[in-house]
């Protein structure tokens, strides 16, 4: 009684394409394969080849913009490790040429409110505005550092620029400008207290 009831559940067909097809998939994944190997990853080739087609600048990479980074670049005094360094006219300057070059007997220091950044605190006159905010653990605005664009411009509302700040050398903003209070924090250097905000471009 119990053969003929297994005979009808069991197809005999069935159990037989079954255990082929088991065959072949055991067979199947048991062979080598084609040999196939995946190329070899050319991108740092192409990437070093395309470096070298681009000619070199000489001008300094902004740092933070670009990357994300932070992070604050010294100058480098002129002529090496305190030598002096000579002028266009052949003059050479020493000690106290520029504002930042004051004895320390001389510092002073001012308060400045940094309106977005919702703080005041006490800068001194021998450093520019912007390494000082950085020293504060701001991410400020910046591309050269030198004064040569206004990456890093901030405006002053207590008045004309040059009323609150000295700058050293700045090239870009005109006189209006600095009438309407903007400065450039990377070669602004405080003479007195005032609010600021930063990332202000004229």
């Amino acid at each position: 009684m119990l053969i003929p009831l297994i005979a009808n559940i069991a197809n005999v067909p069935a159990i037989v394409l079954g255990a082929i097809a088991t065959l072949l998939v055991v067979l199947v994944t048991s062979l080598k394969g084609t040999g196939w190997e995946p190329a070899t990853d050319i991108s740092d080739e192409v990437l070093q080849r395309r470096a070298s087609a681009v000619p070199e600048t000489e001008f300094p990479e902004p740092g933070n913009r670009s990357i994300g980074g932070g992070g604050g670049g010294r100058a480098i005094p002129a002529g090496g490790e305190g030598g002096e360094g000579e002028l266009e006219d052949g003059e050479t300057g020493g000690a106290g040429s520029g504002p930042g070059d004051i004895p320390e007997d001389e510092v002073e220091y001012f308060e400045v409110e940094f309106v977005k950044q919702g703080e005041t605190v006490e800068l001194s006159n021998d450093e520019p505005i912007l390494e000082q905010g950085e020293d504060e653990g701001w991410d400020l605005p910046y591309a050269c550092r030198q004064g040569q664009c206004v990456s890093c411009a901030g405006r002053i509302a207590d008045g004309p620029s040059e009323d609150f700040v000295e700058h050293d050398n700045q090239q870009m903003l005109e006189d209006a400008e600095i009438d309407d209070g903007y400065t450039l924090t990377c070669v602004a250097y405080p003479r007195d207290s005032f609010s600021i905000e930063t990332g202000e471009a004229p």
